[in-house]
């Protein structure tokens, strides 16, 4: 198993904006493809944060649930509404450890 980790910055006073618009209009369509291990919001340190972790069982079944998630209608019209929240993205792979409890 590998975990996508994913931390979004957002320009301040917006993160709960985002998470309304998403819980209403983008968490369904984005579990419909990928499987949600977290979703979190930073409380301490750098603020204005929200982390996602996705599994998947390698990099090859990663870009085959990614490539249908991003065909599909529904996620390419919601897209664009979640950019003026943004500020930063950044992606990191993580690969469990032997002993990791997630494998």
């Amino acid at each position: 198993m590998i975990v996508e980790k994913r931390t979004y910055t957002f320009h301040p006073g917006k993160v709960q904006e985002f998470l309304a618009l998403y819980e209403k209009e983008g968490l369904e369509i984005h579990t419909k493809y990928l499987p949600l291990v977290g979703y979190f919001v930073s409380d301490i340190g750098t603020l204005n944060q929200v982390i996602t972790l996705w599994g998947y069982e390698s990099m090859a079944d990663r870009e085959e649930k990614r490539a249908r998630l991003y065909a599909d209608p529904e996620w390419i019209a919601f897209g664009p509404k979640t950019t003026p929240f943004i500020q930063k993205m950044e992606t990191m792979i993580l690969k469990p450890t032997g002993w990791s409890p997630i494998r």
